[in-house]
């Protein structure tokens, strides 16, 4: 999608401080951090949100998965716990329309989150 900020990421036409990529995937540290470690994890292939995810897309999501936990090993923030959110929708928080997880941690996070 031509106007995403996120598919522009993936083409490297929007610079972002990417920590992880591979064929599937794009991982940057996010550019508003509401903790130590607040990373972004996008599909290259655009996704508006999860409302859009079908059958076909089982092994991204699962892929998606398991760069999460890589990541959090490599931040230090798995052993003492971490967040994963995924906002869905305008009334869910979602304010990019690109499928993407949030890796929140380094620090104690409450809930409600608010």
């Amino acid at each position: 999608m031509s106007d995403c900020i996120f598919c522009k990421i993936v083409d490297k036409e929007i610079p972002a401080d990417i920590v992880y990529e591979d064929d599937l995937v794009v991982a940057f540290n996010d550019i508003e951090p509401q903790a130590p470690t607040h990373i972004l994890v996008i599909p290259k292939e655009h996704i508006e949100s999860l409302n859009e995810i079908h059958e076909d897309h089982k092994q991204l999501i699962g892929h998606i998965h398991l760069v999460i936990k890589k990541l959090a090993k490599e931040s230090n923030i798995a052993d003492k716990g971490y967040r994963i959110v995924s906002n869905c929708g305008k009334e869910g928080g979602q304010t990019v329309d690109h499928i993407h997880y949030h890796i929140i941690g380094g620090r104690n996070l409450t809930w409600p989150p608010g």
